[in-house]
């Protein structure tokens, strides 16, 4: 497949995502309103979960607060559905959390909640084909992540089966805020970008504008989380991280 969920990468405009975590504060869509407002293309949802292999302190601390308020997959989705969010919203999780439901049906849930995509971090491409069915027949984005290490081979098989658009992990390793794009991260994107017609954001430490900014210059946008989920874990109101959103979106043009 190759439909994008970023169209506007298209005519020439970087493409801004940044993440938040389902049910970290009472209020938590009003950060999704915010950043759309601030100037994002689409915006990732996090499922909090107990064991998080994939993500840094920051996004652990945020999924473990979102539990300790009992957030749920189910409120995150009622949250969702009496929210009208104008960008694409991408729900971004790990596969235990759709097997217990089973992907048919955590998929037709994604959906109604009007929900446009899904990554399940720790699915390898090898054993996707379920969730890539039950995605499709959801109409739902199926966002595929590509590492360093990706093998050529295996790069195709990723590009061929991914839709939505390519997340491109800059640096091995969790998530987390690092003092400066990789050297890894412009290579990668040439690779995937070589692939695939879909958009390829970098993301795994793009911590601020300037790295925003590098990370733009080669490949079609970023994907931010922890530096902005430590904002909101420190106190940030929705108006304060539209203005960090806002600061992105300018580096990046």
């Amino acid at each position: 497949m190759t439909t994008s969920l970023l169209p506007r990468v298209v005519h020439g405009r970087k493409a801004l995502v940044p993440y938040v975590t389902g049910g970290i504060t009472a209020g938590w869509t009003d950060y999704l309103l915010a950043a759309e407002a601030a100037g994002a293309d689409a915006i990732e949802i996090g499922l909090p979960f107990s064991d998080p292999m994939l993500d840094g302190p920051t996004i652990q601390e945020a999924s473990d607060r979102a539990l300790a308020r009992g957030a749920t997959v189910a409120s995150i989705l009622a949250d969702l559905s009496a929210v009208t969010v104008g960008v694409p919203l991408v729900v971004m999780t790990y596969a235990n959390l759709v097997m217990r439901a089973g992907p048919t049906v955590f998929c037709a849930r994604l959906a109604e909640a009007g929900v446009a995509g899904l990554l399940v971090s720790d699915l390898p491409v090898d054993e996707v084909a379920e969730v890539e069915l039950a995605a499709a027949e959801a109409g739902l984005a199926l966002i595929l992540l590509v590492a360093p290490v990706t093998t050529d081979e295996r790069l195709a098989e990723i590009a061929r089966r991914a839709s939505g658009y390519l997340y491109a992990v800059s640096v091995m390793g969790t998530t987390g805020e690092r003092a400066g794009l990789a050297d890894s991260a412009g290579v990668l994107a040439a690779r995937v970008r070589a692939a695939s017609d879909l958009p390829v954001l970098l993301g795994f430490g793009i911590s601020g504008p300037a790295q925003a900014a590098a990370a733009g210059r080669v490949a079609d946008g970023v994907v931010v989380g922890a530096a902005l989920m430590r904002r909101i874990l420190d106190g940030a109101t929705p108006d304060e991280l539209a203005v960090d959103i806002a600061a992105l979106r300018s580096a990046l043009g």
